[in-house]
């Protein structure tokens, strides 16, 4: 266990778990996501004045996050270790976050024309004032078809192909962007392997500034 973790005295999470979706919301047919449907997913959860301080309210906490954070920003997706993968799958697991099934052309990290619509959504979403200075994780994932390595190279192309898209058409800070890839380890569809259902980029707000009433 690394010292991150020890910090924080996470459990261990299974690596198929991390990124489960159960803290979050899957859209199918990407011609129907809206800005609108991504901007509330992504906002932080509004916690009541007087609940005792947690996990995602401890200002130290916080700021162990935000340190680990900065050691995985402008780093190129493949560069990044095993260890540091799960650690942003553990992180993720809490925080906001989105699935869209943004399809790419086959055996291609290009966007495919009919997902277009949703990756300009998500720019319109993250360019939106409630989620200006939060961290967003863009995590590619693949189907099950074809061998480990040519898949996690294929899932890290991907999102770091949604992150230059990000960039240059909505202007948003790269630094914000942290790109991963986790090849065909986080199945959504763990008994269909080979459904299209797997290959999805998840989009977690890794910084939330949690509102209080």
């Amino acid at each position: 266990m690394t010292h991150f973790n020890k910090f924080f005295g996470l459990k261990a999470i299974t690596l198929t778990a991390a990124l489960s979706l159960t803290a979050g919301l899957a859209f199918a047919g990407d011609n129907n996501i809206t800005s609108s449907q991504i901007v509330d997913a992504l906002k932080p959860k509004t916690v009541t004045r007087g609940l005792s301080v947690g996990p995602q309210t401890d200002p130290t906490v916080q700021a162990k996050e935000a340190a680990f954070l900065n050691t995985v920003r402008n780093r190129q997706t493949r560069s990044l270790s095993m260890n540091e993968r799960d650690q942003i799958a553990e992180l993720a697991a809490t925080k906001p976050n989105i699935d869209l099934e943004i399809q790419f052309d086959y055996n291609s990290a290009d966007i495919a024309k009919t997902s277009v619509s949703s990756v300009q959504a998500l720019g319109k979403a993250l360019s939106d004032p409630s989620l200006k200075g939060s961290t967003f994780v863009v995590a590619g994932h693949t189907d099950a078809v074809g061998g480990d390595e040519y898949n996690q190279g294929l899932s890290e192309r991907r999102a770091d192909t949604i992150k230059k898209y990000l960039v240059q058409n909505y202007g948003l800070n790269g630094n914000e962007l942290v790109t991963v890839g986790y090849g065909k380890t986080k199945l959504k569809d763990t008994a269909n392997g080979a459904d299209p259902i797997n290959r999805r980029v998840q989009v977690v707000n890794m910084e939330t500034k949690t509102a209080s009433k």
